[in-house]
């Protein structure tokens, strides 16, 4: 599913139910008329009636009780509670469950390892693979096309792959002498337009399946060990989870991603475990029409959903995310990134979302 993207086109995807939650939700920039500046307002919107697990985790330490249509899941041996709509079979929220410290950890990963080659991305289609994308923010390059092995510009790191780039990183003078061959694009812009990037066995968004042909690594084994801990509670007994694919989805202040069901996978009694990092974002959770009222809940950076059996059949989507100081709530993550060579880490998620949801492909 694509950004922005809603399954129902024209004047009748607003009278959807759940297109009238995304609505509601959803970013409105307004600028006063007669101002001189550019300066945009946020249109307020009403969160009265969002689901807040955080708090619900709170009372429930407190008094041991949950309001009436969440439950807390019994699940011997795991180390978080876990709560469960009870009118939503196979939805798991487990608030909090990465320290911020995993969640600085899984970030790193996911601008620096997980958008590599093999790897694909967003930005394939246009520049093929790109190799070290942060690396290149760091140091300020451009991304050129280049037409010729010209000595003056970077050398692309051997990956043992026969594959030569169009288009390789160079500083700025090099970027300056060679804009006949096309206007240069700034490494920082290239990672602001990252929108996802897909890990194991490769997703063809095209297709809307997965290419086993493509070229692929296996799942990083710490990636796959923790998404194996944090399916249990909603896994067959007696079952492990099989972490073969993941989506990387990364959103920006205006993005949202519009309702859709996850239904490529096999077998749909194994969860998509989901994984939120960075700004707060609004979730929406509906049911196997969209004609059925959603319900929203804050998602925070740490907090992990798992979606299995029917709930696989639910539509859900995010129509927000927060970056106004009120609302965004990423200061202690901010000081993960405290150091000096960690600006880029820092100044990314301090307005942007991650969220790595892993699945069980067959």
């Amino acid at each position: 599913m694509m950004y922005g993207e809603t399954q129902t086109a024209g004047g009748d995807a607003d009278r959807t139910a759940f297109r009238r939650a995304e609505k509601k939700y959803k970013l409105y920039k307004s600028q006063p008329p007669k101002s001189r500046k550019k300066k945009q307002s946020h249109r307020e919107t009403d969160l009265s009636d969002v689901v807040d697990f955080r708090a619900v985790l709170e009372s429930f330490e407190r008094c041991g009780e949950t309001p009436a249509r969440i439950s807390r899941l019994d699940c011997p041996g795991f180390h978080v509670p876990v709560f469960c709509f009870k009118d939503r079979p196979g939805f798991y929220f487990i608030p909090g469950a990465l320290t911020v410290g995993e969640q600085a950890h899984w970030i790193r990963e996911s601008l620096t390892t997980f958008p590599q080659p093999p790897n694909r991305t967003n930005h394939n289609a246009i520049y093929g693979p790109i190799y070290d994308l942060l690396i290149a923010v760091q140091h300020q390059k451009f991304l050129i096309e280049s037409k010729s092995e010209a000595a003056d510009l970077e050398p692309r790191h051997s990956y043992g792959e026969n594959y030569q780039n169009r288009y390789v990183f160079s500083d700025a003078s090099v970027a300056t002498r060679k804009e006949e061959l096309g206007k240069p694009i700034a490494a920082s812009v290239l990672l602001r337009k990252l929108r996802w990037s897909t890990l194991g066995l490769q997703f063809d968004w095209s297709k809307r399946n997965y290419d086993v042909s493509l070229p692929h690594k296996k799942i990083p084994a710490d990636l796959c060990l923790m998404a194996k801990k944090m399916a249990v509670p909603a896994m067959p007994l007696g079952e492990e989870f099989q972490p073969e694919a993941s989506i990387v989805n990364y959103f920006g202040p205006s993005d949202m991603l519009g309702g859709h069901l996850d239904d490529m996978e096999a077998d749909w009694s194994k969860p998509i475990v989901s994984i939120s990092l960075g700004c707060k974002a609004i979730f929406l959770l509906g049911g196997k029409s969209r004609e059925d009222s959603p319900t929203a809940m804050f998602l925070r950076s740490g907090d992990i959903v798992l979606m299995a059996g029917q709930a696989r059949e639910c539509f859900h989507g995010i129509p927000r995310i927060f970056t106004d100081q009120d609302q965004v709530e990423v200061s202690s993550l901010s000081q993960e990134f405290s150091n000096e060579q960690d600006v880029c880490f820092r100044d990314y998620i301090e307005t942007s979302r991650i969220n790595i949801n892993i699945r069980q492909v067959n």
